[in-house]
């Protein structure tokens, strides 16, 4: 659950940076950061005068809202009716912040979000919404919503707030030490958990009474003027009276008449604590290193972000955000580092901030030994003139005590002043008053120089001085206090220089991730870098990578990334991201590809999409046409496998003699997926497969003779070889084989096979007659069937590919091992572009139950182990395994290129996926080994599971009904191949459970056309055998055969 906002509000200082948060606010609702369902109105409020307090910059900022709420009701005038039903959250920017330019809320924290849509930085304010929209406000009725963003708040994930009959004012506090509160605010509450009273900085006594029976104390983080005049103990003669001057006095007289009758009472949450982010840098420095308590949504690490050469020169205990660290920067535990580009070879000691230095600085860097100290980059304004200022303090100095008796540089200021030779007199004006010489009004940051620029080196000195010429130097710049630059820090290009950062990283993380083949996904960046308009530097460096790593399984995933790049820009419009890829415009780049120049092929690629840029339709066009490209490379990854394709030589069957393979279907009973490219060759693959007969048949064949006519005859008959002719198709020139590669061209698979069998030669300059006189002395007839239905999901397409494969080597005089046959077919689904993996044919070509392997590497080889069962084991499983059709069909293309999408994309639950496939199917086949019906019949319900998150939608709403219905009598059943329709293959409880199982579907309405059909499990094998002119009916295992 999550709470629902009408209006998000953020509040901040006079400064005109008003803009700049609220393009930050846009920016999260672009990049999903706001939750599922975003407030409609992201407001970034300015406060209408200086120093204003939170309490009235909450009123200012509730004024805001309702009449922007007004104006979205229709209302002419602002009406506190509009506010009745809302959910607002107002969230406090709050004062300067010594060590961000951009505030608390603003402040970087060392965290990744890997499940998050979009990557971007994390800062306090989304730490922040996090915590109120999932955690502290879930189940609040309509109101208002304050929370301060001075502070790391850590909430457990539920909170245990009663909200039932609430009414009037809610203050959350959280528990803190009795210690601490001396110098805080605390509530205190009667039984009923009403405030009677907030002490602020109270007596020891004071705060004692406010304890609770584990001593700890309800903390006050936010809102004391107005918050006070609810509680039940204050009077309005104390309420007023505090308020000091006349005009505060007659606005605490007007907010007493307004609130003090509402009721104010206390949640106190246990285990919830906030880190108040204070000027101490000391505090700073390890509220970023130290890892949050285990209540804390957030997950701190050592490295966010960032690109850093040689991370083992990070100690455990430091922290780096948003950086690029290049060559060798060594940062000692206890330091941290943001928004820096260095250069090493640099080291950093303990004790060290080190934010917003650009690689310029690096050279400086490695003069200076650096530990304890804080030192800043910053993006200050000049009236019109823009120029970067650097700030060099000390980890253990206090900004506001007086000279006389602080630190600068960790050293007293009389110490400072003996090494460097500066005065007092350089830093603070004559008539500044002692009590007000302090480290703040201390003129000591060189801004301008008449003369030279001015560079890090110019703070720098100050640690390590050299006489003469950097104090003339320094004297002669115009520099300025901290205090004096406060107002001049541009927000907005502070911003800016981070977000510049953070892709200039993510580019370097682009190329980590391809070129070291890492399971980590870019599509998040890609998202990003669309939404903050990052796109072209993102596109440039995968096209870099794709023309430059010389490997094509590479190449291909970045040609992906950039299909994914172009989709994000279409932001969901131009069509769907499925469809063809054939726009002639585009064929020169294919070419390149298909000739191996990959290099040249992705600068043609570049060149044609610029093309294609100007709106959603031609986005998505050019993405498909990306997808197409990595296609191509795909092929040329998995055609390596034909290294693994051995023809020898056999009698060439007389003319007419038709050559006739039957092979069974296959059931893949765990790990498909795993076998598809690029998974299979990327990640690895195992699969668990059975051939059966369906029904007592080979229900998949192929016959093929040589003819006297110089032709190729292709004919698809019905279920059986005697049945009647469905298609007939005849090729007497080369060109009518061109469209092999086309799926669902007549005939596209038996061109294929000729093709990738290398009866016919294509392309040839010799015509197609000629080739076959010369070799052969005659054409070729072929014929195909299958029992199966259309899209069954038994591997049909496969299985009969290489059926045709076997039947058309021996028919040519040729003959192949099955372990060739499997890696034919393989090239030959990547000739015909249909893609797929090899389970299919391993599982329909191997005799009996195996499972077959790849490894993560090219050439892409397959490994096929038969799984030894216990004796009488096969029984048993024929006796419990059927099959049921589900009456309804799918074809696995469009699954397949979801699949492939996501896996280039690398989605973290793709990538977990893959692994629990393979290991599934290691536990698969050790189950069959003990012969263990019930572990196999769980690892059948585990892989459905798995299909169904590799492909989702895979189970029809039918399907999903009718698995409902057998799952009390069945150990398991999963839907065979990708999934979507066909058969569903299950394993009973008890034995021969046709009949039964069939009346049960019977008397379910809604099922459909469904059938049930018994499988037994083939252990002789696919069979080839050379008969006289006349057929004869082969489907049928009785018969005699020669094999």
């Amino acid at each position: 659950m999550a709470a629902e906002w009408s209006v998000l509000v953020l509040t901040c200082q006079r400064g005109g940076y008003v803009s700049a948060f609220q393009r930050e606010l846009e920016a999260r609702r672009l990049r999903g950061g706001l939750g599922p369902r975003p407030p409609p109105l992201l407001l970034a409020v300015e406060d209408p005068w200086a120093r204003l307090g939170s309490g009235g910059a909450t009123l200012n900022a509730l004024l805001v809202a309702a009449e922007h709420l007004s104006a979205r009701a229709g209302c002419t005038v602002v009406t506190s009716d509009v506010l009745r039903e809302a959910h607002i959250l107002i969230l406090h920017t709050g004062r300067d912040f010594s060590f961000d330019d951009c505030g608390r809320a603003f402040t970087c924290l060392p965290v990744e979000e890997p499940g998050a849509a979009a990557e971007a930085l994390v800062c306090n304010l989304d730490s922040l919404l996090g915590t109120m929209t999932h955690r502290l406000c879930v189940g609040s009725p309509p109101g208002v919503w304050v929370c301060s963003t001075d502070m790391l708040l850590t909430v457990p994930s539920a909170p245990g707030i009663d909200w039932d009959g609430f009414q009037g004012v809610r203050v959350i506090a959280v528990p803190g030490s009795q210690a601490y509160a001396r110098n805080h605010g605390v509530y205190l509450t009667d039984e009923q958990g009403l405030v009677h009273d907030i002490i602020y900085k109270g007596t020891e006594a004071q705060i004692q009474q406010c304890a609770g029976p584990d001593s700890t104390v309800p903390l006050l983080s936010l809102f004391f003027d107005i918050v006070l005049c609810m509680a039940r103990g204050v009077t309005e003669q104390d309420f007023v009276k505090g308020g000091g001057d006349t005009s505060v006095r007659n606005a605490r007289s007007v907010l007493w008449t307004a609130l003090h009758t509402f009721p104010l009472s206390m949640a106190c949450i246990p285990n919830a604590s906030y880190d108040y982010m204070t000027t101490s840098a000391s505090d700073h420095i390890r509220s970023l290193t130290l890892l949050p308590s285990s209540a804390s949504h957030l997950c701190f690490c050592k490295t966010a972000h960032s690109h850093v050469d040689q991370p083992c020169l990070l100690e455990d205990g430091s922290s780096v955000t948003n950086c690029l660290l290049e060559g060798a920067v060594r940062l000692a535990a206890g330091s941290v580092i943001q928004h820096c580009h260095l250069q090493g070879p640099l080291e950093i000691g303990p004790g060290c901030l080190l934010s917003g230095l650009a690689v310029g600085s690096s050279p400086a860097l490695q003069n200076f030994p650096l530990h304890d100290v804080v030192l800043q980059g910053h993006h200050v304004r000049l009236r019109d003139l823009p120029c970067r200022v650097f700030t060099l303090t000390g980890r253990l100095d206090d900004w506001q005590s007086p000279a006389e008796g602080a630190t600068y540089l960790n050293m007293p200021w009389a110490e400072f002043f003996h090494r460097t030779g500066i005065r007092e007199g350089d830093l603070w004006d004559a008539e500044t008053p002692q009590r007000s010489r302090c480290l703040l009004s201390a003129r000591l940051f060189p801004v301008l120089h008449a003369h030279e620029a001015l560079g890090l080196e110019d703070v720098l000195w100050l640690l390590a001085p050299v006489a003469g010429k950097w104090l003339a130097r320094w004297r002669a710049a115009w520099r300025m206090s901290w205090q004096e630059l406060l107002p001049c820090l541009d927000k907005a290009a502070e911003l800016g220089a981070r977000q510049a950062l953070f892709f200039l990283q993510g580019q370097c993380k682009v190329r980590r991730v391809l070129l070291e083949r890492q399971d980590s996904s870019l599509l998040p960046l890609a998202r990003s870098a669309v939404h903050e308009g990052y796109h072209e530097a993102v596109l440039g460096t995968l096209d870099e990578v794709a023309s430059t790593a010389g490997d094509a399984g590479i190449a291909a995933r970045a040609l992906a990334c950039i299909a994914e790049v172009l989709g994000c820009m279409a932001r969901g419009e131009g069509g769907l991201r499925s469809g063809p890829a054939a726009n002639r415009k585009w064929a020169s780049a294919f070419g390149r590809l298909e000739s191996g120049d990959i290099a040249g092929g992705v600068r043609e690629l570049a060149a044609e999409r610029q093309k294609w840029m100007s709106r959603p339709a031609l986005l998505v066009r050019a993405a498909r046409h990306y997808e197409g490209a990595e296609q191509i490379l795909i092929r040329q990854a998995v055609m390596s496998s034909c290294q693994f394709v051995t023809v020898g030589q056999a009698e060439l069957p007389p003319l007419g003699h038709w050559v006739q393979v039957v092979c069974p279907a296959r059931l893949d009973l765990s790990g498909g997926w795993s076998d598809t490219p690029p998974i299979t060759y990327e990640h690895g693959g195992a699969v668990v497969d059975v051939a059966v007969l369906v029904d007592g048949c080979w229900p998949i064949g192929a016959r093929v003779r040589r003819i006297s006519e110089l032709e190729l005859r292709l004919v698809s008959l019905g279920g059986t070889p005697r049945s009647e002719v469905v298609a007939e198709l005849v090729c007497r020139e080369l060109e009518h084989l061109q469209d092999y590669c086309q799926p669902h061209a007549p005939g596209a698979l038996l061109k294929a096979a000729f093709i990738c069998t290398q009866v016919v030669q294509f392309p040839s300059q010799k015509p197609l007659r000629a080739q076959l006189m010369e070799s052969f002395g005659g054409g070729f007839e072929v014929h195909t069937w299958s029992k199966l239905p259309h899209g069954s999901g038994l591997g049909t397409s496969s299985i009969l590919a290489g059926a045709v494969m076997a039947s058309l080597y021996r028919a040519a005089g040729k003959a192949a091992s099955t372990e060739s046959l499997i890696h034919a077919v393989l090239h030959l689904e990547q000739r015909l572009t249909t893609g797929g993996g090899w389970q299919d044919q391993v599982g329909g070509l191997v005799p009996g139950i195996k499972i077959g392997r790849s490894k993560a590497q090219l050439p892409l080889r397959v490994e096929v182990e038969e799984i030894q069962v216990p004796d009488g084991f096969t029984q048993t499983l024929n006796n419990h395994l059927l099959l049921v059709y589900t009456g309804k069909t799918r074809l696995a293309r469009n699954l397949l290129q979801d699949v492939v999408r996501n896996w280039y994309a690398r989605l973290p639950s793709t990538v977990q996926n893959a692994d629990a496939l393979v290991s599934n199917a290691e536990e698969c086949a050790q189950a069959f080994r003990q012969g263990n019906l019930p572990l196999i019949g769980k690892c059948l319900d585990c892989y459905w599971q798995q299909k169904k998150c590799m492909a989702p939608g895979c189970e029809p709403l039918a399907v999903g009904r009718m698995m409902d219905i057998l799952r009390p009598y069945v150990y398991g059943q999963c839907l065979a191949g990708a999934g979507g329709g066909g058969f569903l293959y299950i394993l009973t409880r008890a034995p021969r459970q046709k009949e039964a199982l069939h009346q049960i579907l019977a008397k379910t309405e809604g099922l459909g056309n469904f059938s049930i059909h018994s499988v037994e499990v083939d252990t002789g094998g696919f069979s080839v055998k050379v008969v006289g002119c006349d057929t004869e009916d082969g489907a049928c295992p009785k018969e005699d055969v020669a094999v």
